[in-house]
């Protein structure tokens, strides 16, 4: 597609032939994909666009039904293939007397569907959704860029996201300083995602872009799918009781809807543009399609790879119920807390107002470990965009694993006080790149003050009583009383 657009530019432009032997069903697959991303909304009508340019368009029942499949659509009435071609018959022998085959025949590398679930278990490495070609992973990059009104990067591209700061005992006054909301820290993966005409872009930490089949709708239907959408959040896993393992994207942040940025508005706006634009029009039009008030066409949604809910976050008076009540009644895992400034823009990157609190047992730090010569191990931070390596750190594995296994790899580690050695916690798959020297040192320093679980609930319970904190509480906590009697 991106091909495409430059030639519709060209005074000369140049165009793609699609061939197989007779170009109908494996020509047809690949253009309908091509038209579904470009230019209609349903399997249907691109169906019937290449069957009328192309008679008799596609005449192969697996083709049609791995479109529906894929794209997670539910036919309106029962699929009726055309008529195999008069021209398609028995008579065309081989030398050894037998029909022969053609592209068209030959069914077994059609794309699988995407609502196959294979018997195995999931987890947070798994690589999701579709690779992307190079030249739309740049195109994207450059989409994402304006949309945080950021300048493009030569070289390297880094992920663009916002990254907390470890909670140390100089960071927590901000917590008196400005008015904070507190959420769970979920152990998942981290993706930001950029919803388009074409698809929908999951971004990891390396700013590479993967393409997963999902749909989001406009708070109006009628209005059609959002394009040039951004959203942060993670994925995570939960065990839901007689349903086994379920992955979900919890969405925590909005950048920017419809093409439009909205990184300096305050978190509280773009929190709630989140739940009124991306989330509640997907929850609604869902129960339209399985109440049957909308059918055409069907969209099955849990078809998709994963469902998509908006995280919540509290006041920080409720920081004891978070850590006491909830964390320990998740589905999932999580390590800690973020507290989130309730009026701040989003900050790209490094965010030293964004703060996380770990378990201490959990604070961590990711670095690059190698095995050099004589075995000697070789842990490597990074300063500047190039290694640096930490001379004298070592790290421990457990259950006697190799450390020649991992050799090459990003390694998340936790510090052990009694042996001074960092311990490896797990092999992070996510990544390509250590932290930063000054992340590291942050989390040290974090380690250092050791912010206990206690510690922090006692400097919460003064913050909260404040009066910024108590005015603007019993404000939230009135506003959530009149929109419960509404």
């Amino acid at each position: 597609m991106m091909f495409l657009d430059r030639q519709k530019q060209s005074k000369n432009p140049k165009y793609i032939l699609v061939h197989c032997t007779h170009g109908h069903n494996r020509t047809g697959f690949m253009i309908i994909h091509y038209l579904m991303r470009t230019h209609v909304a349903c399997v249907a009508e691109a169906i019937n666009i290449f069957a009328k340019r192309r008679p008799p368009g596609i005449y192969k029942r697996d083709y049609i039904e791995a479109l529906y499949s894929f794209y997670h659509e539910v036919p309106e009435q029962r699929i009726t293939c055309p008529s195999t071609p008069e021209w398609k018959r028995p008579s065309d022998l081989d030398l050894n007397g037998e029909a022969k085959q053609d592209d068209d025949d030959e069914n077994g590398d059609l794309a699988p569907a995407h609502n196959e679930v294979e018997d195995k278990v999931i987890t947070n490495d798994d690589v999701l959704g579709d690779a992307v070609p190079y030249d739309q992973q740049d195109a994207l990059r450059i989409v994402c860029y304006r949309l945080l009104e950021m300048h493009p990067v030569r070289g390297h591209a880094q992920f663009p996201g916002s990254h907390p700061v470890s909670l140390n005992s100089e960071n927590l006054q901000l917590l008196r300083q400005r008015y904070y909301f507190a959420t769970w820290k979920a152990d998942g993966t981290r993706y930001m995602m950029l919803i388009m005409r074409d698809g929908c872009f999951l971004i990891d930490r390396n700013f590479c872009f993967r393409r997963v089949q999902m749909r989001f709708p406009h708070r109006n239907l009628n209005d059609g799918l959002h394009e040039m959408t951004l959203i942060d959040g993670e994925m995570i896993i939960d065990t839901v009781p007689d349903s086994g393992l379920k992955r979900r994207y919890l969405a925590y942040d909005l950048m920017a809807l419809d093409a439009v940025s909205k990184t300096k508005l305050p978190f509280s706006e773009r929190w709630r543009l989140l739940e009124d634009e991306i989330i509640r029009p997907r929850y609604y039009e869902k129960k339209q399609f399985e109440s049957g008030a909308k059918s055409n066409p069907m969209y099955k949604y849990d078809m998709e790879l994963f469902s998509v809910r908006r995280k919540d976050f509290w006041l920080l008076s409720t920081v004891t119920k978070l850590l006491k009540e909830f964390i320990p009644s998740l589905s999932h895992d999580a390590d800690g807390l973020i507290f989130q400034g309730w009026d701040d823009p989003y900050v790209t990157r490094t965010h030293e107002g964004l703060l996380k609190w770990k378990y201490p047992e959990m604070n961590s730090v990711d670095f690059l470990f190698e095995v050099g010569g004589d075995n000697r191990q070789l842990v490597f931070l990074y300063e500047r965009g190039k290694k640096k390596l930490m001379d004298g750190s070592r790290i421990a594995f457990p259950n006697e694993e190799d450390p020649s296994s991992v050799s090459g790899r990003i390694v998340e580690c936790s510090w052990n006080k009694e042996e001074s050695c960092w311990v490896c916690m797990r092999i992070r798959s996510d990544k390509s790149t250590p932290n930063d020297i000054n992340t590291y040192r942050k989390v040290m320093r974090s380690i250092t003050d050791n912010i206990t679980e206690e510690k922090l609930l006692e400097e919460i319970h003064e913050i909260t009583r404040l009066p910024m904190y108590a005015d603007r509480i019993k404000q939230a906590q009135a506003k959530m009383a009149h929109h419960r009697r509404r």
